[in-house]
């Protein structure tokens, strides 16, 4: 859930808020608007898939050419000056690793190639492992700033990276859909007995409600599965990802409180749930179990 300060939009990012470590605070920042400008690329205008996927390939081959020490000699949109003179400057102060934010851009291309072909997720493999490149890699660029080593660190990242995402998932159902993107796998629609084919849109909201909530205590059992990981690490990254996983579970009750229908409509934080997340912080107590028995989805896709 992006905490965020003077940044607009990319969700489920915890970007520079008041307490992020000013020693890393900007190269947040550079991660947080090379993210931004890749899933703008993706996403926002009306450009053909082939010219989205052709401007996502000039920004890998430029990054790549910087991660190797050069400087693009590419035709790039001024625009991206200074957000790839940031990130340059983080690689170098920071020694960022490239495969992260390579693993973005593998999920940005895949969301525009599989929305021009119409293709959907079959089952939950095929979800989490898509959340292993567009989220779970924002969780090990922070472990790497924070100086964060160790493979259970990284499971706990990658659970509440994973967790995050599968909640922007269900709070933007609709929004999702409307672009042509369905995160709702075709193996969840069957065994709920609705047809894995056609315009899920088409669908009553009371039919998809119990789908949605279904993911929701999918993503409550990751966020417990993570729940540790701030207590371990010191200082202000440790609040800052406490008010993250308070935020995500909050965002989560609201879903709940609408029935799961998010089709029609955005749950989201409001100004009055900040004195409740900040009293959450400080307690930092696990969530409950998902009713009915926990959900624990496994996280099988390699990290990046």
């Amino acid at each position: 859930m992006a905490l965020a300060s003077g940044i607009d939009h990319y969700e489920n990012f915890p970007v520079a808020s008041i307490l992020c470590p000013g020693r890393w605070r900007s190269a947040v920042v550079a991660i947080y608007r090379f993210a931004r400008t890749a899933d703008d690329l993706a996403d926002e205008g009306d450009a053909a898939a082939p010219d989205r996927l052709a401007a996502l390939a000039t920004l890998r081959q430029a990054l790549r050419i910087m991660w190797h020490g050069g400087q693009p000699s590419l035709a790039l949109p001024p625009a991206w000056t200074p957000m790839l003179t940031a990130l340059d400057d983080a690689r170098r102060r920071h020694d960022l690793p490239l495969p992260p934010l390579e693993a973005l851009l593998d999920a940005f291309e895949q969301d525009v190639r599989w929305s021009a072909e119409g293709r959907r997720y079959r089952d939950d493999a095929e979800l989490l492992a898509y959340c292993a490149r567009s989220a779970n890699p924002i969780g090990r660029l922070l472990l790497h700033l924070a100086g964060v080593r160790g493979a259970e660190a990284e499971r706990e990242s990658d659970a509440i990276c994973t967790a995050l995402q599968l909640i922007n998932f269900w709070q933007d159902l609709g929004q999702d859909l409307a672009r042509g993107r369905c995160y709702l796998t075709d193996a969840t629609l069957r065994a709920h007995g609705l047809p894995a084919q056609g315009d899920v849109r088409a669908l009553p909201e009371a039919a998809l409600a119990p789908l949605v909530l279904e993911g929701c205590r999918r993503a409550r059992a990751l966020l417990r599965q993570g729940w540790g990981l701030p207590t371990r690490l010191r200082g202000r990254f440790g609040w800052e990802l406490r008010l993250v996983l308070q935020g995500g579970l909050r965002v989560l009750e609201r879903i709940e409180a609408v029935g799961g229908r998010t089709l029609t409509r955005r749950p989201r934080l409001r100004g009055g749930d900040w004195p409740m997340l900040l009293a959450r912080a400080i307690r930092h107590r696990p969530p409950a179990a998902p009713a009915g028995g926990s959900t624990r989805p496994t996280l099988d896709a390699e990290g990046v």
